[in-house]
């Protein structure tokens, strides 16, 4: 049986739960193949300083089946304007089953031209910056429009694979991942939402993020112009 070729980009600060929740998902039927992507080979510092060590380059990445972008910190906005890792998801996403992201790697696919005309998700704190980009922006946990499967913020990565192993493996597949993983969501709190949190919650976290929001949209702003979008 071939193996479904599936890469997952990974870069400096990118934030590794946005990689391994879904990888986790992925990797278990016997069918799948992950690969971590990256320039070189070298190890990679995530956001959270958990180091990752690729395991293919762009340069010798073979055609996959699926390619997932991940989110990350401020190492992010490098990779929106990196003309290479660009074009690399471009010629990749030529031939893929299923062009994906999770978090604000909807960003990065949307700098590439990738998301224009499609329906997509990313993390709560930047669906107006999606939206700035020419996306149509759906505030749900996942969102599937044609081949695009986008996730939402960080923990929907789980979510998110689990309804892209159903895609390629069938849902029985998935839900055996699912019962392996003793996947049941029972949070003490009930805070994952600024629908649900309260405000003395949402606020400080905001301000906190503000630095990170603030740089993202200066980019945001660059990669519309280039992309010859209007406000």
């Amino acid at each position: 049986m071939s193996h479904l070729q599936i890469g997952f980009l990974v870069y400096p600060d990118v934030i590794q739960l946005d990689v391994m929740g879904a990888y986790q998902v992925l990797a278990f039927p016997h069918n799948t193949q992950v690969h971590l992507i990256w320039k070189t080979l070298t190890p990679i510092v995530s956001n959270e300083g958990l180091i990752l060590t690729p395991t293919v380059t762009l340069a010798n990445c073979p055609p996959l089946d699926v390619i997932c972008v991940p989110g990350g910190g401020m190492g992010q906005i490098e990779v929106m304007k990196d003309a290479e890792i660009l074009d690399f998801l471009q010629q990749q996403s030529k031939s893929a089953q299923y062009v994906t992201s999770v978090c604000t790697g909807s960003m990065v696919l949307a700098a590439a031209g990738l998301l224009q005309g499609y329906k997509a998700t990313c993390h709560w704190a930047f669906r107006d910056q999606l939206a700035m980009l020419g996306v149509e922006v759906i505030p749900q946990r996942v969102v599937i429009d044609r081949d695009r499967i986008t996730g939402a913020g960080v923990t929907s990565g789980i979510d998110f694979g689990l309804t892209l192993l159903g895609l390629l493996c069938g849902e029985e597949v998935a839900k055996m991942t699912q019962l392996m993983m003793e996947y049941s969501p029972d949070p003490p709190f009930n805070a994952g939402t600024p629908e649900t949190a309260a405000k003395e919650i949402v606020r400080p976290l905001m301000q906190f993020g503000k630095p990170l929001i603030d740089a993202f949209l200066t980019q945001t702003r660059d990669t519309m112009a280039q992309l010859n979008l209007k406000g």
